[in-house]
């Protein structure tokens, strides 16, 4: 299992990198629109569209990036891929696809199947 792990870690770490620079980038193109530029009506229209989009894009990011922080933090102590909810493993598979994943798949249904 240190393999799988060490390759999960690399993952969390590409993710970090990339959701940051999406960050960056993201914050950029939501900074707010100044009243006092002289653009078109439909150009400040599609300006505020544009940055309500990247204000969800950084909310959507910031709250993944925290998740990938919290499953590093995890393998550090040593609880990385434990169900927080039933504490069983979570499957491998899982993991690959989502690295960040806090529930195994039985525990993630039934969550969602009370939403």
């Amino acid at each position: 299992m240190p393999d799988e792990v060490e390759e999960l870690r690399q993952l969390l770490e590409a993710s970090k990198v990339e959701l940051e620079r999406l960050l960056d980038l993201s914050r950029e193109s939501g900074a707010p629109v100044a009243l006092d530029t002289s653009i078109g009506r439909l150009t400040r229209v599609d300006a505020l569209q544009q940055q309500g989009m990247a204000q969800a894009t950084i909310r959507a990011s910031e709250l993944r990036l925290s998740q990938v922080i919290a499953a590093l933090d995890r393998m550090e102590r040593e609880t990385y891929g434990d169900c927080l909810r039933c504490g069983e493993p979570i499957a491998l598979a899982r993991l690959r696809v989502r690295p960040e994943a806090t529930l195994c798949l039985g525990c993630q249904d039934a969550r969602e199947r009370r939403s």
